[in-house]
């Protein structure tokens, strides 16, 4: 059995949702206290044995790649200054042995186009994608949510789903899967539909930013026609996949911040600054301060 070593970073969408601080940036830069988004994601599929970082890019994406290459001038500038700590943070972005590959999205077909811009690399291997806007914390107390991912692909063998349950009037959002119970925590698939109506979804569990894919996803891809919203779509592939091997949707240990929305966003930033060792404690006095103000009594 092959071991997961290639991770897929869908990084070309727009970010209008963002806009206007996503007009000259992509979204994926916007920090969470001293990280971007994008450093996180990277950071977790680093933490599930991912050895190979896989970006599909468009255009005004240029500081994705920036980011994880090496900053002659600002290294030399911190060196001379003697501040070696923030030296050591810009020198360890990213680990020595990983590598990164980036390929351009020329146009914007959808998330199943975008991860089968990544096949010419990828070839027939199991393989990770990971939408960077899909923040996970999962703290010390538990593995990260791919490492989770990827040990359960290696005892079972087939693509994993991971997946949450939200509001029945958010299932127009997200992929909607129906299951039957398999394991604790773990559920066979038996139907995934793309962005359902509330009223005709067929539950309320949904696929959430994390996929371990076997690499036959590429041959539905491929064939697959434009679906909901004229673009194509991952969930189709996944659909198409299942009539030729299992599919397992996995309720993962961990807390999801959806960082495609301002108020998601705004959750990530305000939990990770209450843990961050430099902000926390400040950060907590002023939210107390601002919740005093805000409801007197």
């Amino acid at each position: 059995m092959q071991r997961i070593r290639k991770a897929v970073f869908p990084v070309a969408g727009l970010g209008s949702r963002f806009l206007p601080a996503t007009k000259a940036q992509p979204k994926e830069m916007l920090p969470i206290v001293d990280k971007p988004l994008i450093q996180y994601a990277v950071e977790e599929a680093v933490a599930a044995g991912i050895t190979e970082m896989i970006f599909i890019t468009g255009r005004n994406k240029r500081a994705i790649e920036d980011h994880f290459d090496k900053a002659y001038e600002l290294e030399a500038e911190l060196e001379a200054a003697g501040k070696a700590q923030l030296l050591e943070a810009v020198r360890n972005v990213i680990p020595k042995n990983i590598t990164c590959i980036y390929i351009r999205q020329s146009e914007p077909l959808g998330l199943g186009h975008a991860v089968l811009c990544a096949r010419p690399v990828v070839g027939n291997e199991p393989f990770a994608v990971l939408l960077a806007d899909d923040f996970m914390d999962t703290g010390r107390a538990d593995k990260p949510v791919l490492q989770q991912m990827t040990e359960l692909y290696d005892y079972e063998n087939c693509s994993v789903l991971a997946v949450q349950d939200v509001p029945r009037e958010n299932t127009r959002q997200y992929g909607i899967v129906s299951s039957a119970p398999y394991r604790p925590g773990i559920e066979l698939v038996s139907g995934i539909v793309e962005k359902p109506q509330p009223e005709v979804a067929p539950s309320t569990l949904a696929v959430v930013g994390r996929y371990v894919l076997t690499g036959r996803i590429f041959d539905y891809l491929e064939h697959l026609g434009t679906g909901t919203g004229g673009e194509i779509q991952l969930t189709d592939g996944i659909a198409a996949l299942m009539a030729a091997e299992r599919v397992l949707a996995y309720r993962y240990s961990g807390q999801r911040y959806d960082c495609g929305s301002k108020l998601g966003y705004l959750k990530a930033m305000t939990a990770m600054g209450l843990k961050h060792p430099e902000t926390g404690a400040g950060l907590r006095q002023f939210l107390n301060d601002v919740c005093e103000r805000m409801d007197p009594k």
